[in-house]
């Protein structure tokens, strides 16, 4: 549950830095802009795996690049599902996805090092240590 609140959590913040940076993005109130960090990581756990998995040889193609305009397509998804969040255009999504990707980056080095947990690329495994 806790790891499931963190991805939720760097979600949220990284959609919340997209919106203040990219002038195409937009969300029209603070209720629109945490349904569209909901529905962004419902987005994200159900159906992005699987886009992953379809578009695999693409992405090995790309050194992993093509991930940026899979979440860019998610991006767009969710403000397409979500009355009061707007992106403009592909381009916007883009650039939001890989701002996305930079927050996701420094929350999956930065969270476990500050509450002691192992860093795993599954998941966080956290063990109690003696003081």
């Amino acid at each position: 549950m806790m790891a499931l609140f963190i991805a939720w959590s760097a979600t949220a913040i990284g959609l919340g830095v997209a919106t203040l940076m990219v002038p195409g993005i937009r969300s029209k109130s603070l209720l629109a802009f945490i349904v569209a960090a909901t529905v962004l990581g419902l987005i994200n756990a159900f159906l992005r795996p699987a886009l992953w998995f379809l578009t695999a040889p693409l992405s090995v193609l790309t050194f992993g690049l093509f991930a940026l305009v899979i979440n860019a397509l998610m991006i767009m998804l969710a403000a397409a599902l979500v009355p009061g969040f707007e992106v403009k255009g592909f381009g916007s999504a883009f650039l939001g996805a890989t701002i996305m990707a930079i927050i996701g980056l420094i929350a999956f080095i930065s969270v476990p090092l500050l509450t002691g947990a192992d860093i795993n690329w599954t998941s966080y495994e956290y063990r109690s240590q003696p003081y």
